[in-house]
């Protein structure tokens, strides 16, 4: 994590190329890196390629990345420690290069293709990093949202309007802390995800978002994100899963809500049977 932001930070001090080639950069960096690794540590590409969109220089970024992950490691071992959380032994998954090379080098090739939209068509909320983890982790893995794309678009973009709101109302409006925005945006993220009963990381960090961003750029970015979302995981569909080789059954069940239907009908049940 620390090296990718620190990655960010070089290119945007001394690259002389163009954002849309730095962000490609900072992408490939962070690819070849989980690559080599064997790692699953998505969010580090939103560790690289953030600053280079945010054009941040300062080394503060860095430290605070370093700092931030040392803290979340110590408490994931002091939960471990009280029984709060099962320990997980991790296993390396088989590395296969020249089908996970291929993998990313597609990536890279689909993410350059809407950085490039995004810049020239100067909506460059297409791009924001967790739409980009978002992306790698629905192509990658095989468990969690990848069989629900309505979902993950919708809470994607319901992620960035709720960060939206509260910064303009909460910050802006009503003058209040962002340590305290911050910590009403969990309240309803985490309340979302009990509720659904699964949690998804990038939502969280879309929800955060909007409070380093300018003020007079926030209206704009829960449909900017949105659109973003959808861009990335109709390429997921198309363009690694496949889907237009799917059955006309299979499609139409991957394109309907249906986990969150059920999960209507489910609360709806139990309002109707605590009211009898």
């Amino acid at each position: 994590m620390t090296l990718g932001a620190c990655t960010g930070v070089l290119l945007v001090l001394y690259s002389p190329f163009p954002l849309v080639v730095n962000i490609a950069i900072a992408f490939l960096f962070a690819g070849i890196s989980l690559l080599f690794t064997r790692a699953s540590l998505f969010p580090m590409i939103s560790a690289c390629v953030l600053p280079v969109l945010l054009k941040t220089e300062s080394w503060v970024y860095p430290v605070s990345v370093f700092v931030m992950t040392l803290i979340i490691l110590v408490i994931q071992r002091w939960m471990e420690h009280l029984g709060l959380r099962e320990k997980i032994t991790y296993e390396a998954p088989e590395r296969h290069w020249r089908a996970d090379s291929l993998r990313w080098i597609y990536l890279m090739i689909t993410v350059f293709a809407v950085a490039s939209l995004a810049i020239y068509t100067s909506n460059f909320y297409f791009i924001l990093p967790p739409l980009l983890v978002a992306y790698v982790e629905f192509v990658n893995s095989r468990a969690g949202f990848r069989n629900r794309p309505v979902l993950t678009v919708l809470l994607l973009g319901s992620g960035s309007l709720v960060g939206t709101l509260f910064q303009l109302i909460g910050y802006y409006y009503l003058g209040l802390s962002e340590t305290l925005v911050a910590f009403f945006i969990f309240i309803v993220l985490f309340t979302l995800f009990e509720w659904l009963g699964k949690f998804f990381a990038p939502v969280g960090a879309m929800a955060l978002i909007p409070m380093l961003l300018p003020k007079e750029t926030l209206p704009w970015l829960p449909l900017q994100a949105s659109i973003g979302a959808l861009l990335f995981i109709t390429m997921g569909l198309v363009f690694f899963q496949q889907c237009y080789k799917w059955s006309r059954a299979r499609l139409i069940y991957c394109l309907i809500p249906h986990y969150l239907i059920s999960r209507l009908k489910r609360n709806g049940k139990k309002r109707n049977d605590s009211s009898v």
